[in-house]
């Protein structure tokens, strides 16, 4: 454990190190969901004033949305980064050097992680500039943040396993291109679940990314229930486990191949 921990130090330390020097792509990728956030946000206003939306204002439903939507599409595209690395040999430097591979997805997991957090933070503070209101007060915010980094270490996780498996770019984008919308619109992230037809309700009750914001928009209301709250944060804590758990594995097989 000793020797897993001070691997996986070091090798975040190296990711880290390179994301410092690029802040331009941290803050890049935060465009997508400003448009979401104040666009989606006055254009969909109304909607809130539809029987059944259960929010008295669009912009306190829709924050916790684009948080949760940003750190999908944030980290739906983390193999990109492996892949950079397996093309440059870098990877299988790190292979056979005495470091151990779950140190290796450890780095990876907590760069995701934290540039995910700081992300989340950025849109709550711009989604209260705008006027949103979070009832939940910091523990509601904090549980927002947490769900936004557990699905976001989920897609990333599944992101890296697909690039050391199939090792492609196209495979990579075009999976992520035909899996985001799906993931989006068979959620609550901008419809709440009472207003979708039947089948959708059901889709949506089995996609992670509304377990997710469930358990945001719960710890967010003014009397959280905090055993809603932590059912959907328990399985979302089981999924991301088995995912990092997969992305470990398919660094073994990977080297195994080389």
């Amino acid at each position: 454990m000793t020797a897993l921990a001070t691997g996986t130090w070091w090798m975040t330390h190296r990711r880290l190190t390179a994301l410092v020097r690029s802040p331009a792509v941290v803050v890049m990728t935060l465009a997508q969901p400003m448009i979401w956030l104040f666009l989606f946000g006055q254009l969909f206003r109304k909607v809130a004033e539809l029987p059944g939306f259960g929010a008295q204002s669009y912009l306190d439903y829709i924050v916790p949305g684009v948080v949760v939507m940003n750190a999908v599409s944030l980290n739906s595209f983390a193999g990109m980064a492996t892949m950079d690395e397996i093309e440059r040999g870098t990877l299988d430097r790190f292979l056979v050097a005495p470091v151990r591979r779950g140190a290796i997805a450890n780095a990876g997991v907590i760069e995701q992680a934290l540039s995910t957090a700081f992300q989340s933070l950025v849109i709550i503070a711009l989604g209260r500039a705008a006027g949103a209101h979070y009832a939940g007060g910091p523990g509601g915010v904090a549980v927002l943040v947490a769900a936004a980094v557990l699905i976001g270490v989920v897609l990333a996780a599944l992101s890296n396993t697909l690039a050391l498996l199939v090792r492609d770019r196209n495979t990579i984008i075009g999976l992520n291109v035909m899996l985001l919308l799906p993931l989006t619109f068979l959620s609550s992230a901008f419809m709440a679940k009472s207003l979708m037809p039947a089948w959708m309700r059901h889709v949506a009750a089995g996609n992670p990314v509304s377990w997710a914001l469930d358990a945001s928009r719960g710890a967010l209301a003014e009397d959280p229930d905090w055993s809603a709250v932590a059912a959907h944060g328990g399985w979302l804590l089981v999924l991301t486990a088995a995912a990092v758990g997969l992305a470990v594995h398919s660094l073994r097989s990977y080297q195994k191949s080389r």
